[in-house]
């Protein structure tokens, strides 16, 4: 049987910014990966500024205007440090832990949890500090009042979404997965560093 090829005006536009996501991923796999983690980390943070104010709105209270200057700060954040850090862990995962390993399963999740989610949770601590142009002792006194909070929230959210990603996802995809869940999870964060 015969398969008609359909012209690309047919084609959904869903499937055309796939296929033009997958060309670009292909050839700038690190500037794709960022930009990418950049818009989702933005549209995080301004996720969570429009609940923030659906919840003052509800209440009665005054509701701000949107912080764009926060939204900015988010995305010069997923677009320097999480697309291209994510990128070389994932990257460096796939050579130290290869899924020839019987133990690889483990290893993965146990490496993702005890030691890049603490590491990449601080690191977001740190850079958010420095791009808000705050000193040390804000610094300090976020990471003890809620550091450890964030961290525990994030092995309950992230631990079942990572196990898949990083053990079934195709490398490729891997910053792709965790920035679509991480869209959510930058609006959590967001609110509780307040």
């Amino acid at each position: 049987m015969p398969v008609e090829s359909v012209p690309v005006r047919d084609v959904s536009i869903h499937f055309r910014l796939l296929q033009q996501y997958l060309v670009l991923l292909k050839k700038y796999p690190i500037l794709t990966k960022s930009v990418t983690s950049g818009i989702l980390t933005a549209l995080g943070n301004l996720l969570s500024q429009f609940l923030e104010a659906r919840k003052k709105a509800k209440n009665g209270a005054q509701v701000n205007e949107i912080d764009t200057a926060a939204a900015a700060r988010y995305a010069i954040y997923g677009l320097f440090i999480t697309g291209p850090l994510s990128h070389y862990f994932y990257q460096l995962m796939e050579v130290w832990m290869p899924s020839t390993d019987p133990l690889c399963l483990v290893k993965r999740l146990l490496l993702d949890r005890l030691v890049f989610a603490p590491g990449f949770l601080l690191i977001f601590y740190f850079v958010m500090n420095i791009l808000e142009a705050k000193g040390w002792t804000d610094f300090e006194k976020k990471m003890r009042g809620s550091y450890w909070t964030a961290l525990k929230m994030n092995w309950k959210v992230w631990t079942p979404f990572q196990f898949i990603n990083i053990n079934f996802v195709p490398v490729q995809f891997r910053v792709l997965f965790a920035n679509m869940i991480a869209l959510f999870w930058y609006a959590y964060l967001a609110s509780v560093r307040k």
